[in-house]
């Protein structure tokens, strides 16, 4: 296990997006390597203005932990009932943020089976955010913690070497309505734990 330099994350999104990328994450007896994320901005005045982030109108009560420092996990509740796994990124005060796509089960199979159920195979049980997101067990209690503090209960380890260990491939963020065309996902080719993508049919054409 190698802990994880705050410095890495403190980058324009999609380098810190493309640094997490093969990495792991623990919570509780589950540890997921990480295999597909989307990077997000923030505000127009911001230092990556960002229209499909959540950040882009400025902080509320909801989004303030993407303008806090790196390595915070922002967990929010999309279409009120999926919970999303964020690690934010960026200097403090800059707001910016990694959605965790799709994850590969590297340990806690068993108590993940048990959350996501039966039906579906092995390598999609965290495949989507919402899944990964149920997969690891979080809770909207767990927004702000520190993934990089070894004593947290939801940790950040084993960042990849992207160059020389992990093949990434990039494209369209999934799903949004705005700067649709961006190609800030990023996932390991080949990965079975991949999501679908899907293109919002609010977006303008492409």
């Amino acid at each position: 296990m190698v802990d994880v330099d705050v410095d890495i994350l403190r980058a324009h999104p999609t380098e810190a997006a493309r640094r997490l990328v093969g990495a792991r994450i623990r919570a509780g007896d589950v540890v997921m390597r990480i295999v597909e994320v989307e990077a997000y901005g923030g505000p127009d005045a911001g230092a990556w203005p960002d229209p499909a982030a959540h950040s882009f109108r400025g902080p509320t009560p909801r989004n303030s932990v993407m303008f806090g420092p790196a390595g915070r996990l922002y967990v929010y509740l999309s279409y009120g009932m999926h919970l999303c796994v964020n690690i934010t990124c960026g200097p403090d005060g800059d707001a910016a943020a990694v959605l965790l796509r799709a994850g590969e089960v590297v340990e806690g199979l068993d108590t993940v089976r048990a959350r996501r159920g039966q039906r579906p195979v092995v390598a999609k049980l965290a495949s989507g955010p919402g899944n990964l997101g149920q997969a690891l067990g979080v809770t909207l209690s767990d927004n702000g913690i520190d993934v990089l503090d070894s004593a947290s209960s939801i940790t950040l380890f084993d960042c990849a070497d992207v160059d020389a260990h992990v093949d990434i491939a990039e494209g369209p963020r999934v799903g949004v309505s705005t700067a649709a065309d961006r190609p800030w996902r990023f996932w390991i080719r080949g990965s079975a734990a991949i999501s679908s993508y899907r293109r919002s049919p609010r977006a303008a054409p492409a």
